[in-house]
């Protein structure tokens, strides 16, 4: 009975260390996003992950359009850019439970400790930050810039999936509400 409590206080704080961090925000506190109808898109001209950066792209025109946005490739309301950038993070090598018992006896204490490693898998892991940039066409300013990041350990659909989640996340915070 006694064991349950540190094992779900363990379990909640590995839950909470492999979550994604919430995507942030800064904006012009005097920009008007109320008269914003139509986006363009910049073309991230050289990288050498293209298949990050097509979805990156891919998802930030698709999520636009999903707030009500209208794609206009000249004369658009605001110009969307964005940039990535991939790190590798080192992770702890395993996790220590430490077990231990002892008995109190007349002169003294006597304790007994051991440590039980229980590999995590390995010892980096992949983190991919995106930056979305809102800017006004006509003077070329920055008006809103969003980021967040994910943790991935390799392609394919499940880095496909995140990215999608973290482009949504954070220009779900777009137009900034004052």
């Amino acid at each position: 009975m006694g064991w349950r409590k540190p094992v779900i206080i363990l379990s909640s704080l590995l839950f909470v260390a492999s979550c994604a961090t919430k995507p942030k925000q800064d904006y012009d506190v005097n920009y008007d996003f109320s008269a914003l109808n139509s986006f363009s898109q910049l073309t991230m001209k050289q990288t050498d992950d293209p298949l990050t950066a097509d979805r990156i792209n891919a998802d930030i025109k698709q999520t636009l359009l999903n707030q009500g946005y209208v794609y206009q490739a000249d004369n658009a309301d605001f110009i969307v850019n964005y940039a990535f950038v991939t790190q590798d993070k080192e992770k702890d090598s395993g996790l220590s439970i430490g077990l231990g018992s002892g008995t109190w006896g007349s002169g003294g204490g006597i304790g007994l400790g051991t440590s039980i490693g229980i590999p995590l898998g390995s010892d980096t892991a992949k983190t991919q930050m995106i930056q979305i940039d809102i800017v006004d066409p006509i003077d070329k300013r920055l008006i809103w810039r969003g980021n967040g990041q994910y943790h991935f350990d390799q392609g394919g659909e499940e880095k496909a999936q995140e990215i999608n989640k973290t482009v949504i996340a954070i220009l779900a915070q777009f137009p900034p509400q004052k």
